[in-house]
């Protein structure tokens, strides 16, 4: 075992002996060891054990733990706080600025275990209601975890929603007789892409030479594919194929298998024949063009040849912004400032639901400024009619299923949206019972990101979709689709089951800053994904619609 492996092993004890709150004076002193044994200027393999605790920095403990480690290859102190420390909060060690001190922070009293839960806590503002956390310190860790995890490769589709059409502009510009056109995940709007991908007429000869010159890792390399990964690790694929084939070869790479096997068996398909365009593909078929992000399901085919393809919901149906918060709990921005802002982007209502008061990391509001904030509601209401801010609040849905008010308290507002944010570690049984009370309670009107996943970093607890659909058809409740680029929460997978009990769907934004209301474009591309309609999402109806779907909520009370 070398000095560089024992060093880290001690480095990394002592850092999660801090964490832990540990001895630490014995945390030091594995710190120290680390220090010391990285400057030695031999190996301690070739070493005596007395030659060995002879060196400076190294005491009889640390000494009989660098024995350990040379003979057995481990440190089983260091396996023992591996095995009691969550996998995220070691991960966490290796983000610029966060040192144990505040880690043990992050996860003993924001009770965040894992970087994209740090990640999402940024963008809401948490961490500065914490001691040593201040503005600038948050968005420092917010750049250093969006660094690090684009490291890793996978990246949310708002991640690459600008790089992919400057991507393809910059190989227009230096193949302007190719074309380039995009398809693969990106193209079909999945919530995540691990390559962005392109049919084009250039050959693979041509692209290997100039990637090669960019300093572009090359990954595969023949002559109908290349891949390539950038210095940043955005990671570039091509279909090489001639003009006649283009088309072809565009439609096979955006859609899913199951679609396209559904195609091959359904359709005399001949992708050998020279289509001009994608739509000359489906014209062939006599069937209505379905575009990508309807290519999923075997069965949107048969609803594309009887001409009953959905007119899918777009960004400007949105009519109101339904769940946001405010500097009353853990927003960026004024209630005023969220409401300017909604006006100013042409919405006719916003709906302002800031977190309960179990939700005590996000200063959740207690009863008393639960009303303080009903009287600025009212007082903005008259300021600023016709629009109008309709009273809500994000209710945490606690271990028993309850709400969190007394139903004197939730009688008074407009809206309630539940959702759970505490004790999210565990089993189905406990997560279904949590869910169907809430549902139930005849004052929730919105279950809120329904599995509380993060995309890339957390997948939520487990639920049986079906059930909390039937629950929701049952109770008059709507399914919320968090549009966070990182929720997309209920999974657009399961909407055309909601739609066929009847169930709306609420593409909100969870709005904690007011550029936060830009993500309903992002939940709308994933409700595009499942067919959703305008006239089945609650926050595309019209005011006077909307006051008429509280009226029939409160009629449930």
């Amino acid at each position: 075992m070398t000095n560089e492996a024992i060093a880290a092993n001690f480095s990394l004890l002592s850092k999660l002996m801090d964490i832990h709150g540990d001895n630490s004076f014995k945390a030091k002193s594995y710190a120290s060891a680390a220090f010391s044994i990285d400057k030695l200027p031999m190996e301690l393999s070739t070493l005596s054990p007395d030659k060995i605790f002879a060196q400076k920095g190294i005491g009889e403990s640390t000494g009989r733990r660098i024995l350990e480690q040379l003979e057995t290859g481990t440190l089983s102190v260091l396996e023992e706080y591996i095995a009691k420390t969550p996998e995220g909060i070691i991960e966490m060690l290796q983000i610029k600025g966060l040192g144990p001190k505040k880690i043990a922070t992050i996860w003993k009293e924001l009770e965040i275990e894992t970087l994209g839960e740090l990640l999402y806590a940024c963008n809401e503002n948490r961490l500065t209601l914490y001691k040593g956390f201040g503005e600038k310190t948050q968005n420092n860790i917010r750049e250093s975890i969006e660094f690090y995890f684009g490291s890793l490769g996978s990246y949310l589709y708002q991640q690459m929603d600008g790089f992919a059409g400057k991507a393809t502009q910059k190989l227009q510009e230096s193949f302007p007789a190719a074309i380039f056109l995009s398809t693969g995940s990106y193209r079909k709007q999945d919530e995540i892409v691990h390559i962005l991908e392109w049919v084009t007429t250039c050959s693979s000869d041509q692209l290997l030479a100039f990637f090669s010159a960019q300093q572009f890792e090359i990954i595969t390399s023949t002559a109908d594919y290349l891949s390539v990964k950038s210095t940043d690790n955005v990671s570039l694929g091509f279909y090489c194929s001639s003009k006649e084939q283009c088309f072809s070869k565009l439609f096979e790479t955006s859609c899913s298998e199951s679609f396209l096997s559904a195609w091959k068996n359904i359709t005399d398909w001949k992708p050998e024949l020279n289509y001009v365009t994608e739509e000359a593909i489906f014209e062939d078929a006599g069937i209505a063009f379905i575009p990508p992000f309807l290519r999923e399901k075997e069965t949107i085919i048969e609803q594309a040849r009887n001409k009953q393809l959905p007119v899918v919901i777009e960004p400007h149906d949105i009519k109101g912004i339904i769940h946001s918060h405010s500097k009353w709990s853990d927003g960026s921005n004024t209630l005023e400032e969220m409401a300017l802002a909604a006006i100013e982007g042409g919405f006719e209502y916003l709906v302002i639901s800031d977190h309960s008061r179990s939700a005590f990391y996000a200063s959740g509001l207690d009863i008393d400024r639960v009303y303080a904030q009903h009287q600025q509601v009212d007082e903005l209401n008259a300021k600023l009619a016709p629009f109008r801010i309709y009273k809500s609040i994000e209710s945490d849905i606690l271990n028993d299923g309850s709400l969190d008010y007394p139903d004197e308290v939730l009688a008074d507002f407009d809206l309630i949206i539940a959702s759970i944010h505490s004790n999210l570690k565990m089993p189905e049984e406990k997560a279904m019972m949590r869910l169907m009370n809430a549902i139930e309670n005849p004052y929730t009107s919105i279950l809120g990101h329904m599995t509380g996943r993060l995309l890339l970093s957390r997948n939520g607890y487990p639920v049986d979709h079906a059930k909390i659909i039937d629950a929701c058809a049952a109770n008059d409740v709507v399914i919320e689709l968090n549009a966070h680029p990182r929720r997309l929460d209920m999974d657009w997978r399961w909407i055309d089951k909601a739609l066929e009990k009847g169930v709306l769907i609420s593409i909100n934004p969870d709005a904690h800053y007011i550029e936060g209301y830009d993500d309903c474009r992002f939940g709308v591309l994933a409700a595009q994904k499942a067919g959703l309609t305008k006239e089945h999402n609650l926050s595309s109806f019209s005011k006077d619609a909307f006051e008429a779907f509280l009226v029939q909520q409160h009629a449930k009370r």
